[in-house]
């Protein structure tokens, strides 16, 4: 089963979410191949950072406010093994995380890089915009150096980064986590793991119902000859 994730680095309940599922995962008896695409909750983000409480303050009734959703979901983080420090995360542009991941995915590195990139913003404050934490977050799962100083040198990603966040407005996807199973079933939240769990076992088993294919074309056509089992007209 085929699992895409739409999601943004910025996201806290994305990061909820990526750990729940893998707890749901542990308890799945089936093939995933989870891949993670690209989502931007503000594509208008500073490129520089920001501290990120004050600039949610504004949106969500003041810091006070913000702290205390932020402090209910630290508390939801901690008891599956997340530390979210909203006190230190940064605000900034993430299309550049975003063209790392499409990077990583490429390089069969696309959860390790991922969780470091998650881990990055809201556990140590760091800058994701930032060539030289992305290339450190990068290599820390797994990828090679050079190649991926190279890359992010480059503007390679760029406009495969751009087609994926365009398609995420094409399917309706309007908030994250949205988890896309089997190209055709949408979950949107952060789920509870038991939730989750219930959902992948319900999409594996309409999966593998077969389902009768259904006749298109002339079929009154009497020059469109077939062959069957028991006879072949030659």
């Amino acid at each position: 089963m085929d699992i895409d994730i739409y999601s943004d680095v910025a996201c806290p309940w994305c990061y909820l979410g990526k750990r729940r599922l893998e707890l749901a995962l542990e308890r799945f008896d089936g093939d995933v191949t989870v891949r993670w695409r690209p989502f931007q909750l503000d594509p208008s983000a500073p490129t520089e950072p920001t501290p990120l409480q004050p600039a949610l303050a504004a949106k969500f009734g003041g810091l006070d406010r913000v702290r205390q959703l932020n402090d209910q979901l630290a508390e939801l983080g901690r008891a599956v093994g997340l530390d979210y420090r909203f006190g230190d995360a940064q605000h900034v542009n993430t299309f550049p995380a975003h063209r790392l991941a499409w990077y990583a995915e490429r390089e069969g590195y696309g959860i390790a890089v991922t969780d470091g990139l998650f881990r990055a913003y809201f556990t140590e404050g760091r800058n994701v915009a930032d060539p030289a934490v992305l290339l450190e977050v990068g290599v820390a799962a797994g990828l090679e150096r050079e190649a991926l100083s190279a890359f992010l040198d480059s503007d390679e990603g760029n406009a495969e980064v751009a087609a994926e966040l365009a398609e995420a407005q094409q399917l309706g996807i309007t908030g994250v986590p949205t988890y896309v199973l089997a190209g055709k079933y949408a979950v949107s939240g952060a789920q509870e793991p038991d939730t989750l769990l219930e959902v992948l076992k319900e999409v594996q088993q309409r999966e593998s119902r077969t389902t009768p294919l259904t006749t298109l074309g002339d079929t009154t056509d009497t020059q469109a000859g077939t062959c069957t089992d028991d006879s072949c007209a030659i």
